[in-house]
């Protein structure tokens, strides 16, 4: 059963923690129109990193990842030339991001919207954009060779059907207001991934449907920050509240509040960067260099000791090598941060 229609019959308790991040966004959410009325330069320079580290990270998140050199040619360049599959599918998804933040509130939520984010995704590839032919469950694999099942996926020959249901269940759920719809966002994404409708690619999927979603719900900050970026920040306990919360999801005798709690979380995160980034008004040093200098921070509130340039490079897909290494050359002079070694393997940390 999907966890929407549990939703249908009212019977349920918010959790406290769930209620906590839902009152955090409504105060986000009255603020949103103030944020997005200052500094037209920082805020285009937000909108086009976000893209850019979205379309990197979605696609790394499941194992495909582009050369830091690489990065502009892909995701920049009115038409590139692609060396691989790897860099087809991700400009295919930085195009239907593309797409979304232009588009989002006439783009329904539909079977069709479902299969051509697919398409986009996944590139020239056989499949693309076709529901699957086979029954696939999700495995788990460890190194030494072992394997298990995750999880049970719906048989391929329900999943039309699975996916025109649970597209219905979204209509009804906005127009019958059965859950406010940070909750039915969540809910619907936990569906979409418990259903598990295409041989590969239904991660990638699920985060353009989340993004298109908030925007249908009025939380516009995915098109600011990368959604996809603190996913992947937080990926463990991604996977471990998906696996929590999918358990007994068939006989609908699962709790779907550990995911629904972790995508709230994600969106709360993603408005307290928001509002560090553009709730005071400041004289401007640079929108390239605010987003190096955010990215050393957070490397530098890591459990491992320090950070090497390659590592920086990662954080900020779409900003030259020249720019990184000059932010860093001006924090050293200014004695913020200090360097350990020489060379490639160098590793750089915050002092204080």
């Amino acid at each position: 059963m999907h966890t929407l229609r549990l939703f249908a019959s009212r019977r349920f308790e918010i959790p406290a923690t769930t209620a906590w991040y839902l009152s955090d966004l409504g105060e986000y959410l009255g603020k949103q129109a103030l944020y997005t009325q200052q500094s037209p330069q920082r805020l285009k320079a937000l909108r086009e990193h976000a893209l850019i580290e979205s379309a990197v990270s979605s696609n790394r998140i499941e194992g495909v990842e582009l050369e830091p050199a690489r990065v502009r040619a892909v995701l920049a360049a009115p038409q590139p030339l692609f060396r691989d599959r790897d860099e087809e599918e991700v400009r295919g998804y930085r195009d239907a991001l593309a797409w979304i933040h232009a588009d989002a509130t006439p783009i329904t939520v539909s079977e069709e919207t479902v299969q051509r984010l697919h398409a986009l995704t996944r590139g020239q590839i056989w499949d693309a954009g076709q529901f699957k032919d086979k029954d696939g469950d999700i495995i788990e694999r460890y190194e030494d060779g072992r394997e298990r099942v995750r999880f049970r996926t719906v048989a391929a020959a329900d999943t039309p059907q699975a996916i025109a249901s649970l597209v219905s269940d979204w209509q009804m759920c906005l127009e019958q207001r059965w859950t406010p719809p940070p909750i039915a966002l969540a809910a619907f994404n936990l569906d979409f991934l418990c259903i598990h409708p295409f041989r590969d690619g239904n991660g990638r999927v699920s985060r353009l449907l989340w993004l298109l979603q908030s925007y249908h719900v009025g939380y516009e900050v995915g098109r600011y920050i990368s959604f996809e970026r603190l996913i992947e920040q937080n990926k463990a306990r991604y996977y471990e509240t998906l696996e929590a919360s999918s358990q007994g999801w068939h006989e609908g005798a699962h709790d779907p509040w550990p995911y629904i709690s972790y995508v709230l979380l994600i969106l709360k995160l993603a408005y307290s960067e928001f509002e560090e980034r553009v709730g005071e008004i400041k004289a401007p040093r640079g929108a390239k260099r605010e987003l190096v200098l955010a990215a050393i921070v957070r490397l530098n509130e890591r459990a491992a000791p320090g950070f090497t340039i390659r590592e920086l490079e990662r954080a900020c897909p779409g900003v030259s090598r020249d720019m990184v290494r000059r932010v860093l050359r001006d924090e050293q002079h200014a004695g913020r941060i200090e360097c350990r070694g020489k060379g490639p393997a160098a590793t750089w940390r915050g002092k204080g």
